[in-house]
């Protein structure tokens, strides 16, 4: 079976200093470390963990690069970033969340995975995503947070 492809946001991986979501966050980097998923992050992850405490840097670190892909932020996802600002499915303000969702939508990945309850993971955002992607002719990206990623530890499907 093909493995899933995970979009990481920010959020997940700096989660793994939070008590409160650190099983979950554990669960969804291990099923990567364990080849269960593969890791697709862009040079927005990267760019904000420059600042992010070295305990958090450590985490990607410590994920076997042969399952991680890098999703170069290109002309592609600036341009359906601009399409969810536009039609006001987030705000400029939140111009980093939406860069995540386009690159995760652009990459085909199966899923994009975050903690961000504000601006990715809201029903009427997930919505208005889907509708930008469907009206510019992608598909429908699934948006979970970590409390909703399960794995089948028995068999891996």
């Amino acid at each position: 079976m093909k493995k899933l492809r995970v979009y990481l946001d920010t959020s997940v991986i700096g989660g793994c200093l939070d008590d409160e979501f650190s099983v979950e966050y554990n669960k969804v980097i291990k099923a990567i470390k364990e080849e269960i998923f593969i890791l697709l992050i862009s040079k927005i992850v990267i760019n904000e963990l420059i600042n992010a405490p070295q305990k958090v840097k450590d985490i990607l670190l410590s994920i076997p690069k042969k399952v991680i892909e890098v999703v170069n932020i290109n002309d592609e996802i600036l341009q359906l970033r601009d399409n969810y600002i536009d039609a006001g499915v987030v705000t400029e303000k939140s111009i980093n969340d939406a860069t995540h969702v386009a690159a995760a939508t652009v990459a085909r990945a199966d899923a994009i995975i975050s903690w961000n309850f504000k601006h990715i993971v809201r029903l009427d955002k997930m919505k208005g995503y889907n509708q930008i992607n469907l009206l510019n002719g992608y598909g429908i990206l699934t948006i979970v947070s970590p409390l909703e990623v399960s794995v089948d530890e028995t068999n891996n499907n």
